[in-house]
């Protein structure tokens, strides 16, 4: 059987040639997978210990079969930190991947209402240093479709579990300069309490779940940011 493979992060500066179709025996795990990549980037045993699976864009397990034209993807872990994607037809809440600048006056006031008491808003810009070193850009890329998939799952959950009324996400790809915003999360709700909560929520959780690397650029050379840890849940 052939499955197309997709590679992010770190993992594409170890591997070469890392995407594209890979032919296996049929009855092939991902263990089986994994191993055949780990081979050619031996040493990183950590690394390999730490990643997440994905098959057809939903996290797997080692012992999961694959199937011939499956899309798997290896996924490092991560450190993500077009027009509005809505939730729900006819819902003011919405989740977006963008390309271009983040426009947080439209976004924010799109979700003003007169029965909210709280808007919350997590504005994350890129800072000019990490780790003691001047920080001239970053660059952050995601599997692209995944991404908006758990970003959206991840509002609707902060709906269902926060007594809060609306949220919108909105994650920028591409080459971010210093002072620009990487990521926006805006939380309306009748009660402050819920909207802090529910917001630093939804960024902690977006930063250890959802499939968006960076890589960042200094005046010394490059790196890919070290991400958390996969949480407990996702499947591995």
């Amino acid at each position: 059987m052939r499955v197309r493979v997709l590679v992010f992060g770190v993992l594409k500066d170890l591997i070469s040639q890392p995407s594209g179709e890979l032919d296996l025996p049929d009855g092939a795990t991902v263990a089986v997978l994994l191993d055949h990549y780990r081979h050619r980037a031996p040493g990183n045993g950590s690394l390999w210990s730490s990643l997440a699976v994905a098959v057809n864009r939903e996290y797997v397990t080692a012992a999961h079969p694959l199937s011939d034209d499956d899309e798997v993807a290896l996924l490092p872990p991560v450190s993500g930190g077009g027009a509005p994607d809505p939730l729900a037809e006819g819902s003011g809440q919405h989740v977006s991947i963008v390309h271009q600048r983040i426009d947080a006056h439209t976004i924010v006031t799109s979700l003003e209402r007169p029965e909210d008491g709280a808007l919350v808003i997590f504005d994350g810009m890129v800072r000019n240093n990490s780790r003691g070193r001047r920080t001239l850009y970053l660059v952050y890329e995601a599997y692209e479709e995944m991404a908006l998939a758990q970003i959206r799952v991840l509002a609707l959950k902060a709906l269902a579990d926060f007594p809060i009324r609306d949220v919108a996400i909105v994650h920028r790809l591409g080459r971010l300069e210093v002072g620009e915003t990487s990521v926006l999360i805006a939380v309306a709700s009748a009660h402050r309490a819920a909207a802090f909560d529910a917001c630093r929520w939804l960024i902690d959780t977006l930063k250890k779940t959802v499939p968006i690397w960076k890589k960042e650029h200094f005046e010394d050379g490059a790196v890919w940011a070290d991400g958390e840890p996969f949480p407990a849940e996702i499947a591995r």
